[in-house]
């Protein structure tokens, strides 16, 4: 049975909801190329054309689930007037990290996908590069911030790439030993070596989306900073 809450929600955007459910628990257990459209709609409960009157395809899919977090955290680490200036945005990047601890199925999809997508080939290709190089800038930006409001003599870009690689780093050891990494604390020792004031970071995490909310619930839209879209974040 569904609960009256579910009810409210229209049966296409439930079906839909379900598809991109199972399409992510498939793609971060096995990879994109090994699951078939197929598999998704069998593990979703539906037909192969009951999938394809939703969604175009697997690329359609897999994009649509990489960019939906994407759009989620665009609107925090690409806040115009943050509060707290860039001392907030630290603490949206550590918060990020602690989020990531309650989504398992997300991180380790983004671990995966990733890891196949330095193939020119692969269908989200495109998306990762530009991830990347959105992110790099964005963080880049804040190291910088951050340094020249403590007259740090700080190389912002080098310590950006070293953080992000940090992070994805952790990632992986965390999905494979998570009882033995805390990617906070972690994330927040380091900044601590480049000298950066984590107090803030340290109290409390932002207010992210939800751990237990489906991270695949379609967005209504995509902010213009998103990465799926146009802007610059990782």
């Amino acid at each position: 049975m569904t609960s009256p809450k579910q009810d409210r929600i229209p049966k296409g955007e439930r079906t839909r909801s379900r598809i991109l459910e199972a399409a992510t628990e498939l793609f971060s257990q096995s990879g994109f190329r090994v699951v078939s459209l197929r598999d998704i709609a069998a593990h979703a409960g539906l037909t192969h054309a009951g999938l394809l009157h939703h969604f175009s395809g697997k690329e359609d899919l897999l994009l649509q689930i990489l960019s939906h977090r994407d759009a989620v955290d665009a609107r925090l680490l690409f806040a115009e007037d943050p509060d707290g200036g860039a001392a907030s945005l630290l603490q949206v990047i550590v918060g990020f990290v602690e989020r990531n601890t309650g989504t398992p199925a997300m991180v380790a999809l983004y671990v995966k996908v990733s890891a196949e997508a330095t193939d020119p080939e692969h269908p989200a290709h495109a998306y990762f590069t530009k991830r990347y190089r959105v992110i790099r800038k964005r963080i880049t930006e804040i190291l910088a911030a951050l340094a020249a409001e403590a007259g740090l003599p700080l190389a912002a870009d080098s310590a950006a790439r070293q953080l992000i690689a940090l992070m994805d780093g952790l990632q992986t050891q965390w999905l494979l030993d998570p009882d033995s990494v805390d990617m906070r604390a972690e994330v927040i020792s380091f900044l601590d070596r480049l000298g950066l004031d984590t107090t803030a970071a340290r109290t409390a995490a932002p207010p992210l989306s939800s751990p237990t909310s489906s991270p695949t619930s379609s967005p209504s839209s995509s902010p213009s900073s998103s990465p799926s879209t146009d802007p610059e974040v990782t």
